[in-house]
């Protein structure tokens, strides 16, 4: 399945693979930036156990998101964007608030100028955002993949360690 950008709309036909691919071909195009950038300058902001990060896309830009190892919330201050991840396309208007599941990657075009809000976990207490990034972002889905199995073992094995000494 293919993702591209036709007439200021992104197509609607997506799966992980094809999200991964468009990034790629993305980072060929001349002018592609990743990251804080002055024109999609990122704000980060903490709080005790909170990171909020928050993003400006100009009208116009073609973004991939990063995939996320844990839910969290999102808020759409202000804008138009169209997304797609794996699970499907939508055109979401401000305001806007959502939770993101784990493992959700996203292709957003802004139609109209957008201020984009992440909230994450930040048990830590850190402002090493290179730090915050390594506990919250998986660089690829098989590391993500990795990091649910070891996740789900580590729950399984919690479990069978309470139900044995719960007798």
């Amino acid at each position: 399945m293919d993702i591209e950008l036709t007439n200021n709309s992104i197509s609607k036909s997506v799966d992980r693979e094809s999200i991964v691919e468009f990034e790629k071909m993305l980072s060929n195009v001349e002018g592609a930036f990743f990251g804080d950038t002055d024109f999609c300058p990122l704000k980060h902001s903490f709080s005790d156990g909170v990171y909020v990060r928050e993003i400006f896309i100009p009208a116009g830009t073609v973004l991939v998101g990063k995939i996320h190892k844990h839910d969290h919330p999102n808020f759409l201050m202000s804008g138009t964007v169209e997304v797609v991840t794996e699970f499907g396309s939508e055109r979401i208007e401000a305001p806007k608030s959502m939770i993101s599941k784990s493992g959700t990657k996203r292709v957003v075009h802004a139609i109209t100028d957008t201020v984009w809000i992440t909230v994450h976990v930040n048990k830590d207490n850190t402002t090493d955002t290179a730090e915050l990034e390594d506990n919250i972002i998986a660089k690829s889905y098989d590391e993500y993949d990795s990091f649910i199995r070891k996740k789900k073992s580590l729950i399984g094995r919690l479990f069978g360690y309470l139900k044995l000494n719960s007798k």
